[in-house]
């Protein structure tokens, strides 16, 4: 028995990262899976690679209504339902506040900040006509604490941690549970681009570059290293899960212990 059997989940940025990763736990914990992502190929693979019963790829660009819509009902025309929705999908962009271009800012917010709002607005109809869901939000934890570089990305991610806990005030009574995954480094195409080929597939590391940020987050990290996507997907599947039955409007970090502070160089 898997903790998600009979599920079927919406899950955004699935094509690679975090996404990925809680896509292939999902479908390993029972689930049936739709990856929505603007990759093509790398989202195609992977729905190939897990299976047609197990697995659908939408392409969906979570910044425009039309594609959530679309996204919703081949959910529904596959596998009959949608019961659960991971917010997965975010772009990072790094520059000081005053350097900030508005376009950069506003492109920053429409991916991160009105892909969430769109797709909890797009997927509750359906949780509700499935009888209740789950939706988890990806924050970060630049959303609970300052970072410099990162005004539009920690503004979108405070901004996601808002509207989970008002989501899930007024989802509550429906069954649907709402709660916010706010991950710290944590080793992805998004935060090390370095790895990322044209095409959004994975390239040759540059052992230099990897070996210089994995001595960077030793010092600044408790635990000594970076968090690896696999970890993220766990949370996201205990929030998804009735192991979570009773948590609902929650921020969860998942940092290292970042966010408690930071040793003595």
């Amino acid at each position: 028995m898997g903790k998600l059997d009979g599920r079927v989940i919406v899950v955004t940025g699935a094509a690679r990262g975090q996404g990925e990763q809680e896509a292939r736990l999902f479908v390993a914990e029972g689930a049936r899976v739709v990856l929505g992502d603007v990759l093509d190929g790398p989202g195609e693979a992977l729905a190939e690679e897990l299976g047609a019963e197990q697995a659908r790829y939408v392409h969906l660009d979570v910044s425009r209504e039309e594609d959530w819509a679309a996204a919703v009902a081949s959910a529904t025309s596959a596998f009959g339902k949608v019961d659960g929705l991971v917010n997965n999908a975010g772009i990072l962009r790094f520059n000081e506040l005053v350097n900030t271009p508005l376009d950069e800012f506003q492109q920053v917010v429409q991916v991160n900040q009105v892909g969430a709002f769109l797709g909890m607005k797009a997927v509750t109809p359906a949780l509700l006509a499935a009888g209740g869901g789950t939706i988890v939000n990806t924050a970060s934890y630049t959303a609970l604490t300052g970072m410099t570089f990162l005004t539009s990305y920690a503004a979108t991610k405070a901004a996601i941690v808002g509207m989970t806990r008002v989501a899930a005030m007024e989802l509550a009574d429906k069954g649907i549970r709402v709660n916010a995954m706010c991950p710290g480094a944590i080793d992805t195409p998004m935060t090390n681009p370095d790895r990322v080929a044209a095409d959004g597939g994975p390239k040759a590391v540059d052992e230099a570059a990897a070996a210089g940020l994995d001595e960077f987050y030793g010092k600044v990290v408790p635990m000594g290293r970076i968090g690896q996507p696999e970890e993220v997907a766990r949370l996201a599947l205990f929030l998804s899960c009735e192991d979570s039955s009773y948590i609902t409007g929650q921020p969860f970090v998942i940092d290292g212990g970042w966010l408690a502070g930071v040793s003595v160089l």
